[in-house]
């Protein structure tokens, strides 16, 4: 616009020279026009040429205007949106300010809370130290008291071995006039006429091999008979169950869903359920009409080694696991309902025959007999210097058999938890912390495994070895013996099951 207004002023400035410039052309008209015609058409042609001139700069001031105000407009309308945009920072700017002040008053919350957090935890950790020094003192009084309840266990096993000395001296001279013999006859006949005398044939003496069979793959550490028809039940490290007809030696039925190695089974007593014992810390049961699983007894932290369901009661199944604990189950509910704690661990256990105590065998070698009512310990007993491996109650409910690591098997009268027999081989040696022996249907025999696969038979009444078999070729885990009477099979780490009549 300035431009504009310099160049009008410019052209009106002219204007004016011009019209002084056409003075001399007015004055000049008083001459004779003759004379000045030439002249008049030379400055007129001249003039023409200026105004045309003035003409074209005007054209191109105007064009030059117009290109002017073109770009006044668009500097304009930039400007705006600039002005626009900068109005839009601004509130971002300062929502971004209100965001970091209010982000600044959080972190400062969030350093005073870290703050009472650490304090806190320093707390805690003085109060975790503190409780660290206790708890360790309190373990080294209990490894004392410890100590001296084992001193004063072994005090009192030196004096019941010197009580067990003395009755059998007694029961020797009993035996001589021949009284306690035929008294446990006449005991052992009503007690088994009660129980039902159409399953009790007389047990015999096995020494021949009937049947060796490749039961399992690895060992095979559990073998069970039915209570009715002599089926086998065996389980083994491939977590299997299988069902064997002892006539044929041919598989029955198998059974899956077991998550580790077998390490102990039952059935219960009217043959409708196999429940067992697991390393997955767990128990399984099974319906053996339908093969399917039922329950999954879940509970134990550690590997289950042992199990037995009441004689009485066919939903009451009771269980030991290596976190030194007893549980007693109800199998209808599926779940606990009571648990037994102790300090040495189980490794086998059974029910009486009146389904009203449990007897268990620990690893520091007592036999424990356990009130199931109330789950109070009744009684114990030092039965072996080492552990115990089995226990196996006799058919009359009179007697127990407990086995060791001291290659040594016992029979004690429940009832009194005395010494009435021990029974022992100079080849016999207990394979593994849950290697089973058993007695005979009759009471009359003791068969167990050893751990140069042999298979030790003992009479109960001499005390002495009657039959030796030999046909496994690795170290024997367990022994069961039929209800009626006959077959005897074993099991051995190889997973092979031998029958024997």
């Amino acid at each position: 616009m300035d431009a504009i207004k310099h160049a009008l002023k410019a052209l009106r400035k002219r204007h004016l020279i011009e019209e002084g410039a056409h003075a001399p052309a007015f004055i000049a008209l008083s001459r004779p026009l003759v004379v000045q015609g030439s002249e008049w058409k030379e400055k007129a042609e001249n003039l023409e040429v200026e105004l045309q001139q003035c003409y074209k700069a005007q054209s191109r001031l105007s064009a030059q205007l117009v290109v002017e105000v073109a770009e006044s407009r668009a500097s304009k309308a930039l400007a705006q949106e600039k002005e626009a945009t900068i109005s839009e920072l601004q509130n971002d700017l300062t929502e971004i300010r209100d965001k970091c002040t209010h982000l600044a008053a959080l972190l400062e919350e969030k350093t005073e809370a870290l703050e009472l957090v650490m304090s806190e935890h320093e707390a805690i950790k003085a109060q975790l130290e503190e409780m660290t020094v206790r708890a360790k003192n309190a373990e080294a009084e209990n490894k004392t008291l410890v100590d001296r309840w084992m001193l004063q266990k072994m005090q009192d096993a030196e004096r019941l071995n010197e009580a067990n000395a003395l009755y059998e001296d007694m029961l020797d001279r009993l035996k001589a006039s021949g009284l306690e013999q035929l008294a446990r006859q006449q005991v052992d006949g009503v007690v088994r006429r009660s129980q039902g005398a159409e399953f009790y044939v007389e047990s015999t003496i096995p020494t021949a091999l009937k049947h060796k069979i490749p039961a399992h793959e690895g060992g095979c550490a559990a073998i069970f008979f039915d209570y009715s028809s002599g089926k086998l039940v065996s389980g083994g490290q491939d977590r299997t169950i299988k069902m064997w007809d002892t006539n044929t030696g041919s598989l029955s039925r198998s059974l899956f869903g077991c998550l580790g190695s077998v390490l102990d089974l039952t059935i219960t007593h009217d043959n409708k359920s196999i429940i067992a014992a697991s390393s997955s810390n767990n128990l399984f049961v099974w319906d053996v009409n339908s093969g399917r699983m039922n329950h999954t007894l879940t509970g134990h932290t550690d590997k289950v080694v042992a199990v037995d369901v009441s004689k009485v009661s066919s939903r009451q199944v009771v269980s030991a696991a290596y976190d030194r604990t007893i549980k007693v189950w109800d199998l209808f509910k599926g779940f606990c309902t009571n648990t037994l704690i102790f300090h040495s661990n189980c490794n086998a256990l059974c029910f009486s025959m009146d389904g009203q105590t449990i007897c268990s065998g620990h690893v520091d070698g007592n036999l424990r007999l356990w009130d199931i009512q109330t789950g109070k310990l009744l009684s114990e007993v030092a039965a072996h210097s080492m552990a115990i491996t089995s226990i196996s109650p006799s058919r009359n409910g009179n007697m127990i058999l407990t086995s060791g690591r001291d290659n040594l098997h016992n029979l004690f009268d429940i009832r009194s938890l005395e010494v009435c027999g021990t029974l022992k081989a100079s080849g016999n040696r207990m394979a593994s912390n849950w290697s089973r022996s058993c007695i005979s249907p009759d009471d009359n025999y003791v068969a167990a495994g050893s751990a140069d696969g042999s298979v030790y038979i003992w009479s109960v009444s001499q005390s002495s070895i009657v039959s030796t078999l030999k046909e496994h070729s690795t170290s024997v885990l367990c022994c069961s013996w039929s209800g009626l009477g006959k077959p005897l099979a074993s099991s051995d780490k190889s997973g092979i099951i031998c029958t024997w009549t």
